[in-house]
């Protein structure tokens, strides 16, 4: 990491997924507790939604900065909605996830486009490239 050009740190305690999580700035610092999904009492944050949270952010990043190269005017209303699921398997558990970019006054090809290339670019995308499920979704 000694070329990093930022670095962050958050911290878990108190348990994991029933403990707490902060940030070393101290912008998140937040509960976490096991949706009921997991037989947990809810009411608080949990890693999925965190993961969904900053997946969403930064593949809309990439979106724009491969929109941007191509000249291509993504509107201001767009979205990036990343949906995380954790299903069981053999060991624990396994992440997947879905990205539906919502462009609207982009045509349907062009749309795809900007997916395909934002997924190569993304930097949540490459972390997770041959671990992960993604499935990239576009709506016009």
């Amino acid at each position: 990491m000694a070329d990093a050009v930022y670095s962050t740190e958050a911290v878990s305690s108190g348990g994991g997924r029933t403990g707490r999580i902060r940030t070393d700035d101290g912008f998140i610092d937040q509960d976490l507790k096991m949706p009921p999904a997991l037989g947990g009492p809810g009411g608080a944050t949990n890693p999925e939604q965190l993961f969904a949270a900053a997946y969403a952010s930064c593949f809309h990043g990439a979106l724009r900065k491969v929109a941007g190269a191509k000249k291509i005017t993504v509107p201001e209303e767009a979205t990036v909605t990343a949906t995380i699921g954790l299903a069981p398997d053999d060991v624990s558990f396994v992440v997947s996830a879905v990205l539906t970019a919502h462009l609207p006054g982009l045509d349907k090809a062009q749309a795809d486009e900007l997916i395909e290339a934002a997924h190569q670019v993304c930097p949540y995308s490459k972390a997770t490239r041959g671990n992960v499920d993604v499935q990239l979704v576009t709506t016009v």
